[in-house]
């Protein structure tokens, strides 16, 4: 039986899934294996499968998954090494990286099933959207593949692969000093059980409407089970900026989302202490921490107003997108070095606020 690979983009929604294996089941075919990706425009879905002889061919199944709502479906030959455990391929991938450093664009390419792989020379070629850079000690190693776009999540797994197997700088500390524009020393950490009084301190101090941009709303601070929440690891990070006084001054939340690779971020600073660059600070540190966990996307929803909060993701690389509510925006962000593409999306599946 021919082993294809199959790739259709689909609307993150309960039961979209099941609709395109029901589509495949009534067309023969045999999943025999399946991802779940994310890339600029939303969820992709990859299946391996296997058809009868005499079966379904390349078309047949493209026009099956359009009717149960799939779109962009590519559907390519696959091979039996594609059946291989994906995390236990990268282990070995990564492992023989270490072993043979210089292979790095050959390993890379086996990891992402590339066509060609090579290092890409001063000053390479004309930038290709199609085309997948990865840096590596500052050169990067180009990457191409016919009839497949790499999606936001494979950017990430080759980039993963080779800060595990070749780490060319200190990974990122949760805790560190800031030093703010004008010179002062700010303490950021993870939040702890402990620090509950001081975090309703800080949005006690902080403005009716610093806390309306934050959540929304202009509530006081927030229940317990929330910051219950800020210290559960497993659903994400939250950091506090500790000032030279010992109080704290702002809060930045990395939280994960429903959807693979993603994360959402929001921050609450002290009235006193915004327009000091500690913003900026606890944004940049957020997105490197998040890059050290494998996240592909990190977003933000705000209201239209908070331009703010806007001008900063959007310098760092965001993307401003419409929801169905004319008073919120969305700001995505991609952490594979590409920029998000741009476009308008009525809203996203995930957790809006924390």
């Amino acid at each position: 039986m021919p082993l294809l690979r199959i790739r259709t983009e689909i609307e993150d929604r309960p039961g979209r899934l099941a609709s395109l294996t029901a589509a495949l089941a009534r067309r023969g075919a045999n999943i025999l294996g399946l991802s779940v990706q994310l890339d600029a425009d939303g969820v992709v879905d990859e299946f391996i499968v296997d058809v009868p002889r005499g079966g379904p061919d390349a078309r047949a199944l493209a026009e099956a998954l359009g009717a149960a709502g799939g779109t962009r479906t590519a559907v390519l030959p696959a091979r039996p090494r594609d059946l291989v455990d994906e995390p236990t391929r990268a282990l070995a991938l990564a492992a023989r990286l270490r072993a043979e450093p210089d292979a790095v664009p050959e390993i890379l390419g086996e990891l992402l099933r590339a066509d060609d792989a090579r290092w890409d020379a001063p000053g390479g070629e004309e930038p290709d959207p199609r085309d997948l850079l990865v840096p590596v000690r500052g050169r990067p190693v180009r990457l191409r593949r016919a009839g497949l776009p790499f999606t936001a999540t494979e950017a990430a797994r080759a980039d993963a692969l080779v800060r595990a197997a070749l780490p060319a700088v200190p990974r990122p500390s949760a805790s560190r000093r800031i030093a703010l524009r004008d010179g002062t020393q700010v303490v950021v950490r993870p939040v702890e059980p402990g620090d509950g009084d001081a975090v309703r301190a800080l949005h006690e101090r902080c403005s009716l409407d610093s806390r309306r941009m934050r959540y929304f709303s202009p509530k006081p601070y927030p229940p317990r089970r929330s910051f219950e929440g800020f210290c559960d690891p497993s659903r994400g990070l939250t950091l506090v900026a500790e000032g030279p006084d010992g109080s704290l001054l702002a809060l930045a939340h990395l939280v994960l989302v429903r959807d693979p690779g993603a994360a959402e971020v929001a921050f609450l600073v002290e009235d006193a202490w915004q327009g000091r660059g500690l913003g900026r600070g606890l944004a940049e540190l957020l997105l490197a921490l998040a890059r050290d966990r494998g996240l592909v996307e990190v977003r933000a929803t705000a209201l239209s107003e908070n331009a703010r909060m806007r001008r900063l993701l959007t310098s760092l690389g965001g993307r401003t997108r419409r929801t169905d509510d004319t008073a919120i925006v969305e700001i995505r962000l991609r952490l594979d070095g590409r920029p998000a593409e741009p476009g308008a999306l009525a809203g996203w599946a995930g957790e809006r606020r924390i």
